[in-house]
């Protein structure tokens, strides 16, 4: 039993993160079927959690002298079953590798041991002028014994 009021940010599984989610009334159409923008949500979730777990969060950051952020730049979503209203559902993060400003990840979505959505996600890493830069060497030390 979690005795801390901090929210879970998930775990490792080896390379990849787990993100237990479960599906909530907002989160569904009329049908109590998962509304296709909500992914994209979960899957934000999984990928700063990823980061957090590893310990890198947003807002440390943003706390560096020579700030940085994430923006993604390219996403492709395979819809293959439709979640449902009180799922439980894990969101499933791994970092493939890294080139230039950019970071890859492929994620997906399951219920149980079924696949519901997968996602292959490009993200840059950019200064608070919104140019991309390279990541911050710490972050790059810490992700690559992560890269699939």
């Amino acid at each position: 039993m979690n005795t801390s009021d901090e929210p879970s940010a998930g775990y490792l599984d080896g390379r990849e993160h787990v993100l237990p989610v479960r599906v909530y009334y907002e989160d569904t159409d009329f049908t109590g079927v998962v509304y296709h923008g909500n992914y994209v949500r979960y899957f934000e979730r999984g990928r700063s959690d990823f980061l957090r777990v590893v310990g890198v969060s947003h807002a440390s950051l943003l706390d560096r002298s020579d700030q940085a952020a994430f923006t993604v730049v390219r996403m492709e979503i395979d819809f293959r079953r439709p979640a449902r209203i009180d799922d439980g559902l894990t969101v499933r993060s791994s970092c493939n590798r890294a080139k230039g400003p950019r970071l890859y990840f492929d994620q997906k979505i399951m219920r149980g041991e079924e696949l519901l959505t997968q996602a292959v996600v490009e993200v840059a890493c950019i200064d608070m002028s919104g140019r991309p830069r390279k990541p911050p060497a710490g972050l790059m030390e810490t992700l690559r014994p992560l890269f699939c």
